[in-house]
């Protein structure tokens, strides 16, 4: 890290003593120091770009580096420090925290974790306005990062940018308002959300989405089956029950008994399941010995989800970011999910679900073209038809693929360069 020792953070004053010149007269030992002025100072070396980031989860790890990335192409000398995981690390990123810490899911589950996730904040709280950064980035985790930008934006001196909206396409419209309260600008995977953030005066900016700048347009599925070990000529179903414990103990055996129902139909069916880290593997390997489902062709693959959804012919997968990472594959899918029953009763008690579409590809494309199974519908006989329905009509699925093609074509912007021309105009402001 910099020399930054001088009052409020900024540089201290440089050495005014140069060869070939009389030396400048000492300055007091307590001498003031030179406020921030807009104009450079003559002698003094320009302030170094400062930026903290609180990243939630391996995803938010994933933009935060690639964002880091993109800010150093323009300040290879900037500052980057807060919460992160090895991605951010490698970056260059001091980490007070790993942001396997923030990685809590659900309203009962952060009730649980709720007195220890409020001490960190108040923690990161204390450490960035110590830091004084340029810009506070907060990378998606919102019940974390939204409260700790209000408390940022409520003094002012320290811009605050949320890069990935909460769905306020899916939950209730007025939380545009309460985000705003938090950021100064807001950063948008999805086309349809700067709109509701501008009902709201709300700064919010459409950036693409990575996923889509990173996955090919036309996906080689005879590459990915190669990688994979699979024949060209057998009938495929990747499998996805989450990227959380919690998430396969709801879903993992459901998901399991519809598969066996659908390889009682669909000879040779080839079923893999893609394991998120070793605790997931552990958890799936548990479940198949407990469920004992019929399954003869089944494989757990440590991570490649990507190669194992553009290598099938149906995924069935969880809700969440996964979703869209099979339709940018371009493979049709089932989306089946049920969270706890607390959080279930809680969300549809106060009526906080305000949409009939649970689903990104849904939600994109403007109308239902892939089945959702959600809470009480996600049964295995519920899951067993809609994943035949696919194998059984592939009429629908050529008819589904043109417009996968042309969503896939509406996320790719560049997502991190204009991330980073986002929070850089903030940046600049600041020097």
């Amino acid at each position: 890290m910099g020399n930054r020792e001088s009052a409020g953070g900024r540089d201290p004053l440089p050495d005014r003593a140069h060869a070939g010149t009389a030396a400048a007269p000492a300055l007091p030992e307590r001498a003031a120091p030179i406020p921030d002025s807009p104009f450079p100072i003559p002698g003094r070396p320009p302030r170094r770009p400062r930026i903290a980031l609180v990243a939630g989860e391996a995803s938010g790890d994933l933009l935060g580096a690639e964002l880091v990335v993109r800010l150093r192409e323009r300040w290879p000398d900037a500052e980057f420090a807060g919460i992160g995981g090895a991605k951010m690390r490698a970056a260059g990123v001091e980490t007070w925290h790993d942001c396997g810490e923030l990685a809590v899911m659900g309203l009962a589950e952060v009730l649980r974790h709720l007195p220890r996730l409020l001490r960190l904040r108040r923690e990161t709280l204390r450490r960035v306005l110590a830091w004084q950064p340029d810009v506070f980035v907060g990378i998606d985790a919102p019940d974390f990062n939204l409260g700790l930008e209000r408390r940022l934006k409520q003094r002012g001196n320290i811009r605050t940018v949320h890069y990935v909206s909460p769905s306020v396409w899916a939950w209730r419209e007025g939380r545009a308002a309460t985000i705003g309260r938090s950021a100064d600008r807001v950063l948008c995977l999805f086309p349809m959300e700067p709109p509701i953030y501008a009902r709201h005066g709300v700064d919010a900016r459409f950036i693409g989405h990575p996923l889509a700048d990173t996955l090919p347009l036309d996906p080689d599925r005879a590459a990915a089956r190669a990688a994979l070990g699979v024949s060209d000529d057998v009938p495929v179903l990747a499998l996805l029950p989450g990227s959380r414990l919690g998430e396969i103990a709801r879903l993992g055996e459901s998901f399991l008994q519809g598969a066996a129902q659908v390889a009682q139909r669909i000879p040779n069916l080839h079923v893999l399941i893609p394991a998120a880290n070793p605790a997931c593997r552990g958890a799936i390997e548990r479940l198949l010995a407990q469920v004992r489902v019929a399954l003869p062709d089944c494989r757990i693959l440590d991570g490649h989800a990507s190669e194992a959804m553009i290598a099938s012919d149906v995924v069935l997968l969880a809700s969440g970011t996964a979703t869209l990472e099979a339709l940018l594959a371009k493979r049709p899918m089932v989306i089946a999910y049920r969270i706890s029953a607390l959080t279930y009763a809680i969300v549809m008690g106060l009526g906080m679900m305000k949409t009939d579409r649970y689903s990104l590809p849904n939600a994109l494309a403007g109308e239902t073209v892939v089945p959702e199974l959600m809470q009480h519908d996600c049964t295995p006989d519920n899951i067993a038809r809609e994943v035949l329905a696919w194998f059984e009509h592939p009429e629908r699925i050529a008819a589904l693929q043109p417009r996968f093609d042309t969503i896939h074509r509406a996320l790719r912007q560049d997502a991190s360069a204009r991330a980073a021309d986002a929070i850089a105009e903030f940046v600049d402001a600041a020097r």
